[in-house]
């Protein structure tokens, strides 16, 4: 309906047209057939109702504007609410027709005035008269209309409130729009194609209660916005009306200082804490940053008091309120989540997430850090470090220009890889004797720390870069090579190799390229010793 939240009425009236639409899909019983009935005769008492309550908001607009002398501003209301009231009349009226032809149609009732089951079963007169006759096509033309033309005449008297569309095809409603049978149904054959006479009764007078329902909250609004240009109150009360009574630090209290049934013409002056407050239709508008607190109490909050003041004149003469308004400043807490929260590799690009969740949406962060460096990322509070080689790196967090506090971490080194040896059908078992002369082709490989490798992939990119393959026979070198890189040029070993001798990986150097490309050599202190035997 409106924009605003709806009421347990609407509620109720929605709910009743989803349970008829959905309803309209099975297979109708004489039982359900008799719900119908009294579903309609309860929507048409409802409707008498509507009426009655919405005459009766007319009248009482027109009296109203005269008891306040028939005020020019608000004399055009009069005439606005009877043009609501007129329009709404005609579709009611209208729909009543639509109503009244289906039973004439279907001859549903008999002699006595009762309802015949058999009338109301059949499906093919809703069909006829609301499909092939365009007749409901014609009626949602007309109910789509009626609440624009309902928001035109308050938009006449400066009420500015608009509605949804009240006959809506399948796709426009919740509960069929993800119905891949129902979904592509038009109006018409959503409500009316197929559907019995008893049913269609009860959409049609579901509608009508539609039309009251807009005309009722269009008759509020009108009722709502008259005599608005005076200050009648008397009983005057200084208050403060805030987002919220907990405020994290470094973020802005909100709220309006005003004085009960307020207005815009009493042009009151307002102070918080003795700074002006601007004045907006009579309500005063606070927005301020709250500082840090000194100390928080064990739920991490520290109280504070808000005093405003309001002149205002009442009864001729400038006065004074005052108010005290409690609140209280939330202590924030920086989390931060990362697959390595505890600690950060040096060198290494380490993702993190750091949130301050009591600022909400008003968290727009800012970084700071020492012994290394920090990236931006594309969401607020995504960062990418890049530590120091040792020691301990300190992220500073702050929001809006404000300092929230500091996380550090201790700075970890990257863990040396594993080395293992590959031939050309995978990894080598160095358990058991290598057939001679040896493997034709030998790769000599860094693997990384399996926890790194997944958490740091952009960083574990490692390569044997230094070290050498020597050919023994009784434990004396025969023949050797340099590692250069991955692949080892063993050809001449294997060419002078036999069954007995051995093959002895020494692994001297490891290079690692991080996340920027940068190769960083790793000279181990203790070579990495492997031995292959030949059978």
């Amino acid at each position: 309906m409106a924009g605003g939240k709806e009421t347990p009425r609407q509620r109720m009236i929605g709910m009743m047209y989803l349970v008829l639409t959905a309803l309209l899909a099975l297979q109708v019983s004489n039982q359900i057939l008799q719900k119908f009935v009294l579903l309609n005769d309860g929507l048409e008492r409802t409707s008498k109702n509507f009426i009655s309550k919405n005459e009766f908001t007319v009248s009482s607009i027109a009296g109203t504007v005269e008891q306040q002398g028939n005020n020019e501003r608000d004399v055009p209301k009069v005439a606005a609410a009877q043009e609501v009231r007129k329009t709404a009349a005609e579709v009611y009226t209208y729909l009543e027709g639509l109503k009244q032809q289906l039973i004439t149609e279907s001859n549903a009732i008999d002699d006595q005035g009762q309802f015949k089951t058999s009338a109301l079963k059949n499906v093919d007169i809703p069909g006829n008269i609301f499909n092939n006759n365009q007749k409901g096509f014609e009626m949602q033309e007309r109910l789509n209309a009626y609440p624009k033309q309902i928001s035109e005449i308050l938009k006449s008297v400066g009420i500015e409130l608009s509605f949804d569309n009240i006959a809506k095809d399948a796709k426009d409603i919740e509960i069929f729009k993800n119905d891949s049978e129902a979904r592509n149904k038009n109006f018409v054959n959503l409500n009316f194609v197929k559907s019995p006479v008893g049913a269609v009764m009860a959409i049609i007078s579901q509608y009508q209660n539609e039309v009251l329902n807009i005309e009722g909250e269009a008759l509020s609004a009108i009722t709502g916005s008259i005599g608005t240009f005076y200050f009648k109150s008397d009983v005057f009360k200084a208050s403060v009306a805030a987002n919220s009574n907990v405020v994290a630090a470094g973020t802005k209290f909100e709220g309006n200082l005003f004085i009960a049934s307020s207005s815009s013409s009493a042009a009151p002056k307002m102070t918080v804490d003795g700074r002006d407050v601007p004045v907006v239709d009579g309500f005063g508008e606070i927005s301020f940053t709250v500082p840090p607190a000194g100390q928080y109490d064990d739920r991490g909050l520290a109280k504070r008091v808000l005093k405003g003041e309001i002149t205002v004149n009442i009864a001729g003469k400038d006065s004074t309120l005052t108010v005290d308004y409690e609140y209280f400043v939330a202590q924030p807490v920086i989390r931060v989540t990362s697959e390595v929260v505890n600690q950060l590799f040096a060198d290494c690009a380490n993702d993190l997430s750091i949130d301050v969740p009591a600022l909400g949406n008003s968290y727009a962060p800012d970084f700071s850090i020492s012994n290394g460096n920090l990236i931006k990322g594309n969401r607020p509070g995504q960062v990418t470090v890049i530590p120091g080689a040792s020691g301990k790196v300190v992220i500073g967090v702050s929001s809006g220009g404000n300092k929230i506090g500091d996380v550090s971490y201790d700075i970890k080194p990257v863990p040396a890889p594993t080395i293992r040896l590959f031939d050309g059908r995978g990894q080598i078992d160095l358990s058991q004797a290598y057939p001679a002369p040896g493997p034709a082709a030998l790769n000599v490989e860094a693997i990384p720390e399996p926890t790194f490798g997944r958490t740091m992939a952009r960083d574990a990119n490692f390569e044997v870069t230094g070290g050498e393959v020597v050919l023994l026979r009784n434990e004396v070198p025969r023949e050797r090579v340099n590692i250069g890189g991955k692949s080892v040029a063993i050809r001449n070993l294997t060419a002078a190799a036999r069954a007995g001798d051995g093959l002895v990986i020494r692994v001297t150097e490891v290079t690692r390229t991080n996340f920027r490309g940068n190769k960083i050599k790793t000279t181990l202190a203790q070579p990495e010793i492997i031995r292959l035997q030949l059978k």
